[in-house]
């Protein structure tokens, strides 16, 4: 036993040294980002470093503009500024120590918030107990999925919407009936929210919208709007005659027609016949 104790222990000090020196070469690759959920376009700081004392090689790649703003005097840490993210991506940072390389990665989120919200009514007047259309629209918005349309008539919640997929517009519409003869305010919210992915709630609203409504007409108003109508027309049709025999008497007087007709009527019977 002793004899074999002392074969072993050599073996097991070369296997201690052996674990030792590959701890020392081990080392860590780390990836820091101002944002991890960045509006399209935007600008944002981005961080790489590593463990490594004295790396050879490390630096940031990525499908975005980048540029490095400040650097380690040995390598250890980079500084970059990235920019124009035009859709979801992902970061990653390497290093080279000791002849091996390590990496890190970081998935970034884009969005593009609800800039403009439009809200239309069909039609913008209606008579009690018609039916009329809500109908809300906003653009280029990114993720589509994170996305709510709210339908309010107040503050009362009439409809809200959550969208899916990969399309850039977002549509609701609402049918309702105008059941009271009062004017109503409609308006329209768009909610993005970005929690899911690290961020925050963006909220947007459009301008509101008034829906005019107007009571049918009855029955004895109509009656009394067809009379008065006729009433004026016959007033019309007889100021427009009595404008025409006027304007002919005047005209008759002012040729003479008039005193001729007298002077022939005033000549004797016998003198006309044989006139005549």
């Amino acid at each position: 036993m002793p004899s074999f104790a002392c074969r072993s222990l050599p073996i097991t000090l070369l296997a201690l040294l052996c674990c030792l020196g590959s701890g020392e070469k081990a080392f860590e690759v780390y990836i820091w980002s101002e944002k991890h959920v960045v509006e399209a376009w935007e600008s944002w700081k981005v961080n790489c470093s590593t463990s490594c004392d004295n790396p050879k090689v490390g630096g940031l790649e990525t499908t975005m503009s980048k540029m490095m703003l400040e650097e380690h005097p040995q390598g250890k840490w980079k500084q970059f500024l990235v920019s124009n993210a035009s859709h979801d991506m992902k970061l990653i940072c390497h290093f080279t120590c000791a002849e091996q390389q390590r990496s890190e990665d970081l998935n970034i989120t884009v969005f593009q918030p609800p800039a403009q919200v439009t809200l239309r009514l069909q039609p913008p007047r209606v008579i009690v107990g018609e039916t009329f259309t809500i109908e809300c629209t906003t653009l280029a918005v990114k993720p589509l999925e994170s996305l709510t349309l709210t339908l309010l008539r107040g503050r009362e919640t009439l409809q809200n919407q959550t969208f899916e997929g990969t399309e850039l517009e977002a549509t609701v519409r609402f049918n309702s009936t105008a059941l009271t003869k009062d004017d109503l305010n409609f308006s329209c919210q768009a909610e993005l929210d970005l929690r899911p992915h690290g961020g925050y709630i963006i909220r947007s609203i459009s301008e509101s919208q008034i829906l005019e409504v107007f009571e049918p007409i009855q029955d004895n108003q109509m009656v009394i709007i067809i009379v008065v109508v006729s009433l004026l027309l016959f007033l019309f049709v007889t100021s427009v005659l009595l404008c025409f025999i006027l304007g002919q008497h005047w005209h008759r007087r002012r040729t003479g027609t008039y005193g001729v007709l007298a002077a022939w009527r005033r000549l004797p019977r016998a003198f006309r016949q044989r006139a005549m």
